[in-house]
């Protein structure tokens, strides 16, 4: 399944949802700051910034769980 060399798959996932995760949380952090002038029905929920540390969570736990040069 893992040949001796190859990085997991699993790994690159991990990054790109940690990646996304600091983008969305950025985001969000910045309607915070500076909301806009016709927000939408549900702002005051903050997804941006519950999704952005959600995916920063998932993000390290799948960069730390699939690293290279974990198994050696």
């Amino acid at each position: 399944m893992h040949r001796p060399g190859m990085l997991s798959i699993w790994f690159f996932i991990g990054v790109l949802l940690l990646a996304y995760g600091i983008l969305i949380l950025g985001a969000g952090l910045y309607e915070l700051g500076s909301p806009p002038e016709h927000p939408v029905v549900l702002a005051s929920l903050h997804a941006g910034i519950w999704w952005g540390a959600l995916l920063i969570a998932m993000g390290a736990v799948y960069s730390v769980r699939f690293r290279p040069g974990k198994g050696k």
